[in-house]
């Protein structure tokens, strides 16, 4: 009986700090939002969809820059492509840190390219983009690679004989395969074990750091690390897929030629060994593994379920399909592999992707930025070190910019003409200066696979269309298809 009135009192006490320590200080004012409970944030205004559901609600109250606290944290989340553009790239240096996503921290520590922040980012990011392009543009470009990779692609799939399958496995193999011959200079036989067995890790992690129970930990982290749930399971997954990437850096170091460095990880254990020297060099173990770790698996999981969330709207939408269909066969025909030049050529086919992108909706957050310095926004004062989540989502449906937001229609990106046209609220990359490494080479991927695909193949589902449900597995840092069935029926004449 004593104990529980201790722990009570405790507890109260607990709650007065909290609520004597308040809101973040800051001269000016801060955004506006709900007001929050001590320890719980505010918690109670969360709808049990999820945080994105929850984040849209009170755009409609508080509009587009406001305040919000998960659990003891204050975020400012930003909605609407004008405030979106106005922070990341008008006021690209003050929004350019990163924050922290709490399921994976604990593996990340501020490593690798994607959650490192100063100099390290700095750094790593020139690396990165210089290295992707040297081996993307080098004796083999991306454009060969993903063209390779794409008729070993059909040749699996006519194995299938028109079989309905779940079609995940396939598009994460080629993605994975066109990263992997840049990161670890080879590709994988569909048929490797260990290339079976991190496809599927690719697959766990990524449906778990999107999931539900993930979304509650990223409230709570410091108290609900100390006991079971997701952040183990993702933990355990991501130390297998190091633990993969750290034996291919000791194969690399074993066989490396300094005259001709065959790809990234070359590359870096060229720098590292120039830099031994410096000890404050962020040429070290650990950033390789989690910049290779970065590069890899954004590079699998990301375009892969673009494409997935593509096929089910081909199978939803086949008169789009048809006209896709049409437009291949008039610019390319059935004699030769698909080519980037032809994109131009093909405004409608280019639209349906760029609509593809939109409604998948990939990263509906974004990844959490921190300011920089203390930040003067919309008449508000955002306090330097406070997370700022860009809710790319809430650009991608702007009904400002997409005349129907909530459906799926091509006609979005194209003009009276039926060319292409450019829109400002497409940012399914991000923008500024934390935009996506990986944006040229995953275009040309959805491009060259998608064509290439439906040049030799008619999809069939066993739903009929208007029974095809597009209700995402999970919807949190990422948004994951539901699983469904196609079949891959050759063309004639192809």
């Amino acid at each position: 009986m004593e104990i529980s009135v201790l722990l009570l009192l405790a507890l109260l006490l607990g709650l007065l700090v909290l609520l004597a320590r308040g809101r973040p200080k800051a001269k000016g004012h801060l955004p506006p939002g709900p007001r929050p409970l001590p320890f719980l944030g505010n918690l109670l205004q969360m709808d049990r969809r999820g945080l994105l559901k929850s984040i849209l609600r009170l755009q409609e109250k508080y509009g587009d820059v406001f305040m919000v606290y998960l659990g003891p944290r204050p975020v400012v989340m930003l909605c609407g492509t004008e405030a979106i553009r106005e922070a990341l790239v008008d006021q690209a240096e003050a929004f350019s840190g990163r924050g922290k996503i709490a399921v994976v921290e604990e593996v990340i520590q501020g490593y690798g390219v994607v959650f490192a922040n100063g100099e390290r980012w700095r750094t790593l990011r020139r690396f990165s983009l210089a290295t992707l392009r040297d081996f993307g543009m080098g004796k083999r470009s991306v454009e060969e690679r993903i063209q390779e990779e794409a008729q070993c692609l059909l040749e699996e799939l006519r194995n299938t004989k028109g079989a309905f399958q779940d079609p995940t496995f396939f598009f994460q193999a080629i993605t994975a395969n066109v990263i992997s011959s840049i990161v670890f200079g080879k590709r994988f036989s569909y048929r490797d074990p260990e290339f079976l067995r991190l496809l599927d890790l690719f697959y766990q992690s990524f449906a778990l750091i999107s999931s539900f129970s993930s979304q509650v930990f990223e409230l709570f982290p410091n108290f609900l690390k100390h006991f079971p749930g997701t952040h183990r399971q993702v933990y355990k997954i991501l130390q297998e897929i190091n633990a993969f990437i750290a034996r291919s850096v000791e194969e690399h170091r074993k066989t490396l030629d300094p005259s001709n460095p065959r790809d990234i990880i070359d590359t870096y254990l060229l720098r590292m060994d120039k830099e031994k020297s410096d000890p404050n060099s962020e040429f070290h173990e650990q950033n390789l593994i989690l910049n290779t770790l970065a590069l890899f698996f954004g590079g699998t999981e990301t375009t892969s379920t673009t494409l997935r969330y593509g096929f089910l709207l081909m199978l939803k939408y086949p008169h789009i399909t048809e006209r896709i269909h049409k437009e291949i066969d008039q610019v390319i025909g059935s004699q030769r592999p698909p080519a980037l030049d032809d994109r131009a050529k093909m405004p409608y086919t280019d639209a349906v992707i760029h609509e593809i992108q939109r409604f998948s909706d990939l990263l509906p957050m974004s990844l959490p930025h921190v300011v920089t310095k203390d930040t003067y926004f919309r008449g508000y004062i955002i306090p330097k070190g406070t997370e700022v989540y860009p809710i790319l989502s809430s650009a991608l449906h702007d009904p400002r910019y997409f005349e129907k937001p909530d459906a799926f229609n091509p006609d979005h990106f194209l003009d009276a003409n039926g060319a292409l046209k450019k829109n400002e609220a497409f940012i399914p990359f991000s923008t500024g200066k934390r935009v996506c490494l990986g944006e040229g080479i995953a275009r040309m991927e959805l491009f060259l696979f998608f064509t290439t695909i439906l040049q030799n193949f008619s999809v069939v589902s066993p739903v009929a269309p208007e029974n095809i449900d597009f209700t995402p597995l999970e919807n949190g840092v990422g948004k994951l298809p539901p699983k469904y069935q196609i079949s891959f029926l050759p063309r004639r004449g192809h």
